[in-house]
């Protein structure tokens, strides 16, 4: 019996090197099947190369992937035909039309249906774009059709790399509600992602690495629910005083997202003694201006990790049967590669 039955997509001590830089240092990761997944961590904590193994863009230095319950390896192009991937900024023909592109990917892959094209490109709101040549597409529509392309083979996983990027608000609204109704029908969707905050509002299951490693992993509500903290602000010119007068209550600190000017600070307790926060710097005479319950995401990624980390990877765009690498709006560097 396979380690991990039930699960759509798992590593064990998945390591990968460069030179004498370790990416992935023993990554352990279960997904669920029918979640959607956040994918979690600082720049270069290594979210890309654990993308690029799982697709097989780059093969890993030692551990597993297991893919729908099956051992992934090299050479396994076949495997990817149950799998749509889109990793960073995809990349297109320029002269070709978003169908015409479409159909070229679908022709590097398993049979598609014809009329499934017209479907994905209604689906991702480029219907009537759909015959325009692609150099005239923005960063958004680019995005929305690289998804569309992964999307082609009817995927049982899919593979997203920052799928919100270059859209706009209404357009991560749409995007959010496309892949929520995937995983309604069972599909799993693994997403990395910096928007926290989205991720937050779509994300049944995280996994959140640093370093290379797993630092924690599970039903966010239940990771946000063991992350107790109270949200506090006070006079920009207090905030000292405010972190000094907690101190025996418990640790207090500004708030990373907002900046020490503004005054906000978390407090690690119990969200519900909010108000014990509230009397104990009344009682220093320091009088809180605003005040908030409960953790988020951006509290617990930033407690796990710090934050930490330097950009590393280079656009690659993984459609059905491989990747086409190339930078965005040139043409590719090969079609339907095998992986």
């Amino acid at each position: 019996m396979s380690g991990s039955d039930g699960l759509a997509l798992a590593t064990r001590g998945l390591r990968k090197n460069y030179g004498s830089r370790r990416a992935l240092n023993g990554l352990d990761l279960s997904v669920p099947t029918g979640v959607v997944y956040g994918f979690l961590g600082p720049n270069g904590a290594g979210k890309t190369t654990t993308m690029r193994v799982l697709t097989g863009l780059i093969h890993s230095d030692g551990g597993t992937v297991e893919l729908l319950g099956e051992p992934f390896k090299r050479g396994d192009r076949r495997r990817l035909f149950e799998v749509g991937a889109l990793v960073e900024s995809p990349t297109f023909y320029p002269f070709l039309s978003g169908r015409g592109n479409l159909r070229e990917l679908a022709a590097s892959g398993a049979p598609v249906p014809a009329k499934r094209i017209d479907e994905l490109l209604d689906l991702m709101g480029l219907g009537d774009r759909a015959n325009d040549k692609v150099q005239g597409y923005s960063m958004g529509m680019k995005q929305r059709l690289g998804i569309a392309g992964a999307l082609l083979n009817d995927p049982k996983l899919l593979l997203l790399d920052e799928p919100a990027n270059g859209l706009d608000p209404a357009g991560i609204v749409a995007m959010r509600d496309t892949l929520k109704t995937l995983a309604s029908l069972g599909k799993t969707v693994f997403i990395s992602s910096h928007l926290l905050a989205e991720v937050q509002v779509i994300a049944d299951v995280v996994g959140i690495i640093a370093a290379g490693k797993l630092v924690r992993e599970g039903p966010l509500k239940e990771l946000l629910s063991m992350e107790g903290v109270v949200k506090v602000r006070v006079r920009p010119n207090l905030v000292d005083a405010a972190i000094k007068t907690l101190a025996p209550l418990a640790k207090a600190e500004p708030l990373a997202e907002t900046g020490r000017d503004e005054g906000w600070l978390s407090v690690h307790l119990a969200a519900d003694r909010a108000e014990d926060v509230n009397q104990t710097l009344a009682g220093a005479g320091i009088f809180a201006s605003g005040l908030e319950s409960g953790a988020d995401l951006e509290m617990l990624f930033l407690d796990l990790t710090g934050g930490n980390g330097s950009p590393n990877g280079e656009g690659t765009f993984v459609g059905l049967a491989g990747p086409i690498v190339g930078q965005d709006g040139g043409t590719p560097a090969g079609k339907g590669t095998a992986a």
